[in-house]
C-alpha cells in the first residue's frame, strides 16, 4: 500500500482506459536459478562482509531485470542448513565460512524485498534430503541434523543423506519448508532432482548401498508388502504429495515447483536413453505431474536439440503429454553450458530451445541454470537473451489457485517533485505487482514493480496501470491522465 505524499503537485487521477490501448503483455515464465551450494552463484565466496554479499545479490537481481526475466529461484537450504533466520536448522557455511554463524542479516528476507521491488517473483529452493555436501569445510555444530539426529542423516559416500523412508525425516523437512512459507512473502517453493542420491561408488568400485536398512527392516516387521524399490518410491511420493497439500493449506497462492531429472525412464519416449531416475533415484516424476502435485514442472532438459538419444524437443513433447492436470510446464535449460569455448555450447542453442518452447501452446516459459553465466555474459549468452527476451513478459497466471475475484483496479496519480515525474500507486490487499505502461510517441515502455515506492514515468503522455495478484491474474486497466 502506498500513501500519497502531501505537498506534491498531482498531475492526474485515474480514469477509464480509452480506445487505442496498449497491447496486452506477453505471458512467459523467465526464471534463473541462483545456486548457493558450493558458492556456485552466490555469494562469490564464503566470509564476505554482509554489505558485499548484498551488493552481489543485487547485481544478480538487476541482471535479471536487464534481461527481462521475471522470476528468481533462490537456493535457501543446500544441506540441512539455512540461508535465512531459522530456529530449525543452522546458518549455512556458504555465507560465512562457518556453519551456524550468522551473517549479520537475513538473506532470504533481503532477497524477497529486493526482488519484489524489481517486479521479480522469488521462489525459495530447498533440498529435501541432503544433509552434508562434499564442499562443506566447517565442522557441523551440535544442532545440525548429522549430530543431533545421526539416525536420520547418515554418511553416504562423499555426502551425508537423510533417509527418505524415515517418517521423522519427512516431518522435519516439511516443517522446514512450511516455516519459510509461513514467515516469508515468497511466491513459490521449489525442489530439484535430488531425492534418493545419485549412486556413489566406494574405493572398490562397487555401488555403495543406501543406508536405509533400519527402516526397511521395521517396515517388513510391520507386514509391509511392497518391494524395496517400490517402498522407497512410495516414501518419496508421499513427501511430494504432502509438500503440495500442506503448502496450499498454509498459503494457497504459493506455487509449488519441482525440477526433476529430464528423463523419467529410458525409452520414454522411444529412442531416449540415459539415467533411469525412477529406478535409481526412486523418483516417479511422471506420477507427480500426472497427479497435479505441482503448480509448475521444470524437467531438467539439459541436452542439445540435435542430441538424438536425449533430444530436447522429443523430451519436451513427452512431458507435455503427461501434463494431465494442465499445470505449467517450464523446462530447465543448461544455460551454463554456453562457454564461448570449443567444448561448450553456442549461445544460439539456448535461443533455439526457447524457440522450441514458444512453438507449443502447452509450454510457456523456461528456467536457466544458472545466474553466474548470465551475470558474466559467458559466451555471449546474456547478449543472446536480450534478443530473445526483447519485450517484457508477465508470469503466466495459475488460475487453478484462484481464491476469489481478480484483483481490484489500482489507484494512481502522476506527480512532479524535484523536476521529475513519478507515479504513485495504491493497491488493494492481495496485490503482488503493478504493471505500468507509459507511452512516448508511438512506443510503450513497460515496468513491473511492487508499488512500494515511486515509479519514474514521463511527464507527459498516456500511462496505463494494472494490478497483478499473487497468482498472476491482472486487473482491469486504469489510465492516468
Amino acid at each position: 500500500m502506498l500513501r500519497l505524499l502531501l505537498g506534491l503537485t498531482a498531475l492526474g487521477l485515474c480514469a477509464p482506459v480509452r480506445a487505442a490501448d496498449p497491447p496486452a503483455l506477453k505471458r512467459e515464465f523467465r526464471a534463473v536459478w541462483v545456486a548457493t551450494v558450493s558458492n556456485i552463484d552466490w555469494p562469490s565466496k564464503p566470509g564476505l562482509p554482509a554489505d558485499q554479499q548484498k551488493k552481489e545479490l543485487l547485481a544478480i537481481l538487476d541482471n535479471a531485470v536487464e534481461l527481462k526475466l521475471n522470476a528468481v529461484i533462490f537456493q535457501v537450504r543446500p544441506m540441512a542448513d539455512a540461508l535465512y533466520a531459522s530456529e530449525l536448522e543452522p546458518w549455512s557455511e556458504y555465507l560465512t565460512g562457518q556453519i551456524g554463524k550468522a551473517p549479520g542479516y537475513d538473506p532470504l528476507a533481503f532477497a524477497v524485498t529486493e526482488a519484489h521491488k524489481r517486479g521479480l517473483e522469488l521462489h525459495a529452493w530447498f533440498n529435501p534430503y541432503r544433509a552434508r555436501h562434499p564442499s562443506a569445510k566447517s565442522p557441523a555444530p551440535a544442532d545440525h541434523l548429522t549430530r543431533k539426529r545421526p539416525d536420520l542423516a547418515k554418511p553416504y559416500g562423499t555426502h551425508a543423506w537423510m533417509n527418505p523412508t524415515n517418517p521423522e525425516v519427512q516431518e522435519h523437512s516439511l516443517r522446514v519448508f512450511l516455516d519459510v512459507v509461513k514467515r516469508y512473502d515468497i511466491d513459490g517453493i521449489h525442489i530439484d532432482d535430488y531425492f534418493y542420491p545419485y549412486k556413489e561408488k566406494g574405493t572398490d568400485g562397487k555401488v555403495i548401498p543406501f543406508p536405509d536398512d533400519d527402516t526397511w527392516e521395521a517396515y517388513q516387521k510391520q507386514g509391509g508388502k511392497l518391494s524395496r524399490d517400490d517402498w522407497r518410491r512410495d516414501a518419496v511420493n508421499v513427501f511430494v504429495r504432502r509438500m503440495y497439500e500442506e503448502t496450499k493449506k498454509a498459503k494457497p497462492w504459493v506455487k509449488v515447483g519441482i525440477s526433476p531429472f529430464g528423463i523419467w525412464r529410458p525409452g520414454h519416449p522411444a529412442g531416449i536413453a540415459g539415467l533411469d531416475q525412477y529406478a535409481e533415484l526412486y523418483a516417479d516424476a511422471k506420477l507427480w505431474f500426472n497427479e497435479g502435485w505441482v503448480d509448475y514442472f521444470t524437467p531438467q532438459l539439459y541436452w542439445p536439440i540435435a542430441q538424438e538419444k536425449q533430444s530436447f524437443p522429443k523430451l519436451l513433447d513427452w512431458w507435455a503429454g503427461e501434463n494431465t492436470k494442465k499445470r505449467h510446464l517450464w523446462p530447465g535449460l543448461y544455460t551454463s553450458r554456453v562457454t564461448g569455448a570449443a567444448k561448450g555450447w553456442n549461445a544460439k542453442e539456448i535461443a533455439d530451445q526457447i524457440a522450441v518452447t514458444r512453438q507449443r501452446s502447452d509450454t510457456d516459459g523456461a528456467v536457466h541454470f544458472s545466474a553466474k553465466a548470465l551475470v558474466r555474459n559467458t559466451g555471449g549468452i546474456a547478449d543472446e537473451l536480450k534478443q530473445v527476451y526483447a519485450e517484457p513478459a508477465l508470469v503466466p497466471a495459475s488460475n487453478w489457485l484462484s481464491q476469489g475475484e481478480p484483483p481490484a483496479k489500482p489507484e494512481a496519480v502522476r506527480e512532479v517533485t524535484g523536476g521529475k515525474a513519478v507515479l504513485r500507486v495504491k493497491t488493494a490487499p492481495g496485490t503482488r505487482f503493478v504493471a505500468v505502461r507509459a507511452q512516448t510517441g508511438d512506443r510503450w515502455a513497460v515496468s513491473v514493480s511492487d508499488a512500494s515506492g515511486a515509479i519514474a514515468v514521463p511527464e507527459t503522455g498516456r500511462i496505463v496501470v494494472t494490478a497483478l495478484d499473487r497468482i498472476g491474474r491482472e486487473s482491469e486497466p486504469v489510465e492516468v491522465k
